[in-house]
């Protein structure tokens, strides 16, 4: 019981977690074919998947300066208000462009909110907790993200592919009303360990931001996190989606969304090993096994022809997107300043959603040019070669340290 009520705040964050990530799992599988549904190819198809990102890459930063300025609980109530009314217009929309735009203000919706339960994490949790706490949201996020696609899928098919975002809309607009009601404010938590930190070290230097993006660690784990965030959207959210309609699996979207709901599900057995992996054998390990992984699974999607290799490869690439999570985040939380944390959290996120915005388009391109297998081949390599460049620059570096402790609870 004492260490339940330790962790109230990770578990009330968690729940309303869940509650986001299983309306963006019901129609994360579904958006592609939606889009087809309005005459568009597969590039075209990709851009419903970036735009929303392109949408958090514009928030990331602002979320960050209203949580460093405001707090937590804005974002953390707002963003699932704005999502709610993206989903809403999804489902109404009668073109593409219209559905572009729609999908654009959920995005928004979506960058204020994870942008506010990062930071909530990074404020509630010690060091030596950080890569658990990440886990455990991360947890939430994926039990939400396993159980909305085959949700998705039964709704689609029972109403049509326009009916599943707006059941979405409703269950975030529930969502924000429980953030408002559970979630406490920590804001005061990080302005007392930054003054606890100038109190001791003296005042902070000028342009601090700049430099913590700009030191080759930062810039090393940019580069994995855009490329796991690619494999996400572009290799597992469109090709994996398209290329199963069609011969010679075709595919339905139950089907679709059954596959995607046992890889989610799948992803809750390696977030808990991630974590304890990531304290005791290094962030920097956990992540050359992530992208190794994700890229092998990935290269296994590229050579089936069939269905058990087909579901073979996805299960890997799984593995590899779901331990990838927590290390990276901790790194980040070890290098990051109190005072700007919420704005460093920005810059991580903004690395993923670069990889976002950047892969449905460019691989869905690549498959109508070349074709699915090469897209495929290709996200395979730059996953695995950027999990092996990060590890590469951190160990001719010293191993990085948390520069701080959060309050407790």
């Amino acid at each position: 019981m004492v260490r339940l009520r330790e962790s109230e705040h990770l578990l009330i964050l968690c729940g309303a977690t869940f509650l986001v990530m299983a309306g963006q799992g019901v129609v994360g599988p579904l958006i592609p074919r939606y889009a087809t549904e309005f005459g568009v190819g597969a590039a075209a198809a990709g851009l419903t998947l970036s735009v929303y990102a392109f949408a958090r890459l514009l928030l990331n930063f602002p979320a960050g300066v209203i949580a460093d300025k405001y707090g937590r609980r804005v974002l953390l109530v707002g963003g699932p208000l704005v999502t709610s009314v993206g989903m809403i217009g999804s489902g109404f929309a009668g073109s593409i462009t219209t559905l572009l735009i729609w999908r654009f203000v959920a995005g928004a919706g979506s960058a204020l909110y994870m942008s506010g339960a990062l930071i909530y994490l990074i404020d509630i949790a010690k060091p030596d907790q950080r890569a658990g706490y990440v886990a455990t949201n991360q947890w939430a996020l994926s039990a939400g993200v396993a159980i909305g696609p085959g949700i998705g899928g039964l709704l689609a098919e029972w109403k049509g592919l326009a009916f599943p975002f707006i059941v979405v809309g409703v269950l975030a607009i529930f969502t924000a009303v429980y953030a408002a009601i559970r979630i406490p404010e920590t804001l005061h938590l990080a302005r007392a360990e930054s003054q606890a930190a100038a109190d001791k070290n003296g005042p902070v230097a000028a342009n601090r931001l700049r430099d913590f993006i700009l030191t080759p660690r930062f810039a090393a784990l940019a580069l994995m996190t855009a490329t796991i965030f690619m494999t996400r959207a572009g290799t597992r959210g469109t090709l994996v989606s398209l290329y199963s309609a069609g011969p010679p699996l075709n595919w339905g979207e139950a089907t679709l969304g059954t596959l995607f709901t046992l890889t989610g599900l799948l992803t809750l057995f390696t977030l808990m090993p991630a974590a304890r992996g990531a304290d005791r054998f290094g962030r920097a390990n956990i992540i050359l096994f992530s992208g190794l992984t994700a890229g092998i699974g990935t290269m296994l999607i590229a050579q089936s022809t069939g269905s058990a290799l087909f579901v073979a490869g996805n299960i890997v690439m799984a593995i590899g997107t779901g331990t990838s999570g927590p290390a990276p985040a901790a790194f980040v939380a070890d290098i990051a300043p109190a005072d700007i944390r919420g704005k460093c959290v920005a810059a991580y996120r903004s690395a993923g959603d670069i990889g976002f915005i950047l892969g449905p388009p460019l691989l869905g391109w690549l498959a109508d040019a070349t074709n699915t297998a090469m897209a495929f081949r290709t996200s395979a390599v730059l996953v695995a070669a950027a999990a092996i460049w990060f590890v590469w620059v951190t160990r001719r570096e010293p191993a990085a340290q948390p520069q701080h402790r959060s309050l407790p609870n």
